[in-house]
């Protein structure tokens, strides 16, 4: 229970349980799996270059169908980008991530942190479900769903 202290405290106005929800509403309608995550800084390094390191490391390259996407955070430093796996990348366009990025920059920008996340989940949801639908036969949870710090 510390440890969620310790995340409410750490970013304040964070709203873990929410998107938590956001994560497993979206998921509910497609294959592919959502992940966030928040740095508490970046300590000089790229953030793409982090948010890649942190997408490997939490394993999301091990999806059946390569379908992960990372929202990746450092709040103190007002950085985020999003990534996806390659199956991903075969249908989904890079303009629309761009569009996501700008969408969720606005909530940001007006101090809203979890609601930029649930907007980036909520988009990305939509998108997969086009291309990776849910299946009522197989439709595993392979990530968590919790969101993850470092």
């Amino acid at each position: 229970m510390l440890f969620n202290l310790f995340r409410k405290s750490a970013f304040p106005g964070l709203e873990e349980d929410k998107i938590v929800r956001a994560i497993q509403t979206a998921e509910a309608v497609t294959r592919a799996e959502i992940r966030v995550h928040i740095a508490k800084k970046s300590n000089g390094f790229d953030t793409l270059q982090l948010a890649i390191k942190t997408f490997e490391k939490l394993g999301m390259t091990k999806t059946l169908e390569k379908n992960g996407v990372l929202i990746f955070i450092i709040p103190n430093e007002k950085k985020f980008a999003i990534i996806g796996d390659s199956g991903i990348h075969e249908n989904v366009k890079e303009s629309f991530w761009e569009q996501v990025k700008e969408e969720m920059r606005d909530h940001f920008s007006r101090g809203n942190l979890t609601g930029a996340i649930i907007h980036g989940i909520q988009r990305a949801g939509e998108k997969l479900a086009l291309h990776f639908p849910a299946n009522n036969k197989n439709n595993p949870n392979e990530l968590s769903d919790e969101i993850s710090l470092g």
